[in-house]
């Protein structure tokens, strides 16, 4: 179960540095083929939505079908363990919702730098004629 975690911290580590390449000044022609590359790359990358969503399923059915430590019969072992689990559950809450929206912005972004390109196309076509 590690494992997958690890492979989600990873893939959103390296989503927050494309999101952040992307939005970093600079030159037109370096702008332009690195968009096309991410944009290559975001079809076979989309896997990690439902992979997130999975996970989300996950812990929501661990955390529904969790033994409680409410009681006074609880150790103080038993209740720091719950506490744990409730910690990690939280943490991997947001590490698979900072992916999904972590990847849907950097489409949004790779979209948008699309669109400006084909937009500059159209003035200098009308700025020729």
């Amino acid at each position: 179960m590690a494992l997958q975690w690890m492979i989600l911290t990873y893939v959103v580590a390296i989503e927050a540095a494309i999101a952040i390449l992307l939005t970093l000044p600079s030159p037109k022609l370096l702008r332009s083929r690195l968009t096309s590359l991410i944009s290559l790359i975001l079809q076979p990358a989309l896997f990690i939505v439902p992979f997130a969503g999975f996970q989300l399923l996950d812990i929501y059915w661990k955390n529904e079908h969790r033994l409680s430590c409410t009681s006074d019969v609880c150790t103080a072992a038993e209740r720091d363990r719950y506490e744990k689990t409730t910690y990690k559950a939280q943490r991997n809450v947001i590490l698979c919702i900072s992916a999904c929206l972590l990847y849907w912005s950097i489409y949004r972004i790779c979209k948008f730098q699309k669109d400006i390109e084909s937009m500059e196309e159209v003035e200098k076509r009308i700025k020729s004629k």
